[in-house]
């Protein structure tokens, strides 16, 4: 390893140059200051990020053994971000020298990434040698989906996740707020959705994980799953009906939720539903700080084609009226495709046997053969969202889902229970999961609204699992969302073999997997 540059996860895309002889010491207590009045937030957030890796001194509260400097300044001109902006520009440039770092950028929001460069730099290395590296994305949609429905996290987690997102340069976290296990939002103009369902996030709550992401420049996005996935919803509403089965799909419909807990879609025809699911998603709006709301429309197993098509449509069609721009799964395309949609492309149905790796374990044949009358649509949704015009967000299930098993081959006889106990999907290895390439599926670059990975909650129990499904591999999904490509990775496994001190440092639980040296931990 030549630098600390080496040690950073997204690698920098730019290598860093040499600026002087001589390295930096991290070790001890570090001085962050802000040049600038708008960036005295942004210092905040830095030194709070420090706090478990040496900390860093209040304003006022003495002296500091080396200093972060945040400023404004030009940084080159990088190649423009593939996807929909969701901010202002990332670009920065990150100075290490006698005195300590300068993290410098056009926008505060590049200065806050040069930032989480430094604290990756200070928290995965005793040394760090003096250079100049300048970097921004290629993807202006990074993304991580948490599943709160399934497996609630309550919002001093999701703070602690909205840091480890932000130190690895995520910019979207995606909130699964309502499925069939649970409904996860207060709706204060359908209060029967929440009363006596505890846990939920309270208006309040929502509003502060929105804001304690936006100081971290994330962007949330809620998910409020329908026509599908609305058990918890019929649950508390159980006069609104199911919508049409489609002939011949009755027996099919009821094995699927016997096995998978599939649940029967709302029909939208009936008035009491349109108006129950128009005041929720008008509020879901109006409490949505950021630009987008997801109506899920994946799985609604059974619907007619005509009832769905109506279904996704009014869905869009609400969220548009309120102001918001909608994001649905990949079967939303067949209710057409357009440039302002966004989708989700997640399943390919050649993968959908008891062989591959994408098949969830345990799901009895003649399950497994409605599953694939389900999805046989699917082969085609990618093709629909881009004749359409529409722009994709890749999600693909092969190598993004995160509640995926670990193999038990590479874990640690400590972690043998966890791993046996944790993920849906059959194992694949972490160099398996690194190599995935956006490039591999075809979808011009401009086309490509961003990446983002879901973490599934059916087999989590509690917080520790959370980070566990998540690290190491969203770093290397992060990596590859940040620079276009897949690292090389014999770089991407030495760079990794540092962060096991970062994530324990900050109290996260993670696979510690044989195939990473892990160093310094």
């Amino acid at each position: 390893m030549s630098d600390a540059s080496n040690f950073v996860i997204p690698a920098p895309t730019a290598r860093a140059a040499a600026i002087q002889a001589g390295v930096l010491a991290t070790e001890g207590s570090w001085d962050v200051r802000a040049d600038a009045a708008e960036l005295e937030p942004v210092a905040a957030v830095v030194r709070a990020l420090l706090e478990p890796h040496g900390g860093a001194v209040r304003p006022g509260g003495g002296s500091a053994d080396r200093r972060v400097t945040l400023r404004f300044g030009d940084v080159p001109s990088p190649l423009p971000a593939w996807g929909i902006p969701l901010g202002g520009s990332e670009a920065h440039r990150v100075v290490v020298g006698p005195e300590g770092i300068t993290c410098q950028g056009e926008t505060a929001e590049g200065v806050f990434r040069a930032a989480a460069t430094a604290v990756q730099m200070i928290a995965t290395a005793p040394e760090i040698p003096y250079q100049e590296l300048d970097d921004a994305p290629r993807h202006s949609w990074r993304g991580l989906m948490l599943d709160p429905a399934r497996a609630f996290i309550p919002v001093e987690g999701l703070r602690r996740l909205i840091d480890l997102a932000a130190l690895y340069k995520l910019n979207v976290l995606h909130l699964h707020l309502s499925d069939n296990q649970g409904w996860r939002l207060e709706i204060p103009d359908v209060p029967e959705l929440t009363r006596g369902a505890d846990p939920f996030y309270t208006v309040d709550d929502y509003r502060e994980i929105q804001a304690y992401a936006a100081a971290r420049f994330v962007t949330v996005i809620p998910e409020i799953d329908l026509p599908g996935h609305c058990g918890a919803l019929r649950e508390a509403l159980p006069h609104l009906p199911a919508a049409p089965v489609a002939e011949g799909d009755a027996a099919k419909l009821e094995l699927l939720r016997s096995v998978l807990q599939f649940s029967a879609p709302l029909d939208f025809s009936d008035p009491a539903t349109d108006d129950t699911v128009a005041r929720i998603l008008a509020y879901v709006c109006a409490a949505t700080t950021g630009p987008f709301v997801h109506v899920g429309a994946d799985e609604a197993a059974g619907m007619t084609h005509e009832s769905y098509v109506a279904a996704v449509r009014r869905l869009r069609d609400i969220v548009r009226a309120s102001g918001k721009r909608p994001v649905a799964w990949q079967e939303s395309s067949r209710a057409g495709s357009g440039p302002d949609d966004v989708t989700q492309h997640w399943f390919d149905p050649t993968t959908l046997n008891r062989d591959d790796s994408t098949t969830v374990s345990g799901i009895p044949e003649e399950a497994l053969e409605a599953l694939a009358a389900l999805f046989a649509p699917t082969a085609d949704d990618l093709g629909r969202i881009l004749d359409g015009g529409g722009r994709v967000v890749l999600s693909n299930q092969s190598h993004l889902y995160l509640d995926r098993r670990y193999g038990p081959d590479t874990a640690p006889p400590r972690q043998a229970d966890a791993v046996a106990r944790l993920g849906l999907y059959p194992p694949r290895s972490l160099e398996d999961m690194a190599a995935w390439d956006p490039a591999d599926y075809g979808v011009p670059q401009d086309r490509i609204a961003g990446i983002e990975a879901p973490l599934w909650g059916e087999s989590i129990t509690g917080f520790d699992d959370v980070a566990f499904l998540l690290l190491p591999r969203i770093a290397s999904i992060a990596g590859t969302a940040w620079s276009g490509r897949p690292a090389a990775w014999q770089d991407h496994r030495e760079r990794l073999a540092r962060h096991g001190r970062l994530w324990s440092a900050r109290g996260l639980m993670y696979f510690a997997s044989t195939e990473i040296p892990w160093t310094g931990n």
